[in-house]
């Protein structure tokens, strides 16, 4: 009866010339979970594989992210990872050394960062790639990005040896963020090594029609301006690394 009462309330309007407007769709809640968990083995940060796992498998089901960007990983962390997140698209880029081979994880295997998005949001095919500027290692920074759904997301781990390497390394990235705006919303995460108001500034990466959210030391979001931000939170990794959990909370219409 309530409905059919609606009904004959709306025709009623319509019918005396009242413009009747329907109820605005409500917004989508987006957040964009970003680790760095040190898992190499090789690193002084690394604190041992199933600790540091075990932190990062309980932060993501705590926060229930819709984007989660994860550095200094193992490619084995995929499957882990996204059983702790629910149904999402992954793609893994490995590290490079100079004559294009992986770098390996003391485990044996690869080495690099993980982007994944949840299945809802998710649409075309991955793409990586390796950064045209280098700095004078042997580890070549890399990137990965996951187009083309109702958002698109990359994550990158920049140069940790020369400021200005990482600079270009995220301009290079931010370009082909500001490529996938022409299909949606899009978000972009990770350790880039560089500061707001550091020498460089991380705030010179950012480009027209973003916006940049870090995490007070050298981890970063920058989301287009239609998702509209909503809260930053640190999370502690109970020391299991050396950086904090950064969740950047958006929405998007």
């Amino acid at each position: 009866m309530r409905i059919l009462a609606r009904l004959v309330a709306v025709m009623s309007l319509a019918l005396f010339g009242f413009a009747v407007v329907p109820p605005a769709s409500a917004a989508t809640t987006v957040k964009v979970l970003q680790l760095n968990i040190c898992h190499s083995g090789l690193a002084g940060c690394y604190t041992g594989a199933e600790p540091v796992m075990a932190k990062a498998v309980s932060v993501i089901t705590s926060t229930k992210p819709q984007v989660l960007s994860v550095n200094e990983a193992c490619s084995g962390d995929v499957d882990r990872l996204r059983a702790a997140m629910g149904a999402a698209q992954a793609v893994f880029v490995a590290a490079q050394h100079r004559d294009g081979t992986p770098v390996l994880c003391t485990n044996g295997q690869r080495y690099g960062n993980i982007v994944m998005v949840a299945s809802a949001l998710a649409g075309g095919p991955a793409a990586t790639g390796r950064y045209t500027a280098q700095d004078d290692g042997n580890e070549m920074r890399v990137w990965a990005c996951l187009p083309a759904g109702r958002l698109s997301a990359c994550t990158t781990h920049l140069s940790a040896r020369s400021g200005t390497t990482a600079l270009a390394q995220c301009r290079e990235l931010m370009t082909r963020a500001v490529g996938y705006t022409a299909s949606g919303p899009v978000v972009v995460s990770g350790d880039l090594n560089l500061r707001y108001q550091g020498s460089p500034n991380v705030q010179d990466c950012n480009r027209a029609g973003f916006y940049r959210k870090g995490d007070g030391s050298v981890q970063h979001v920058f989301a287009t301006t239609n998702l509209t931000f909503v809260s930053g939170t640190t999370i502690g990794m109970s020391g299991t690394t050396d950086h904090p959990g950064w969740l950047v909370t958006v929405t998007m219409p």
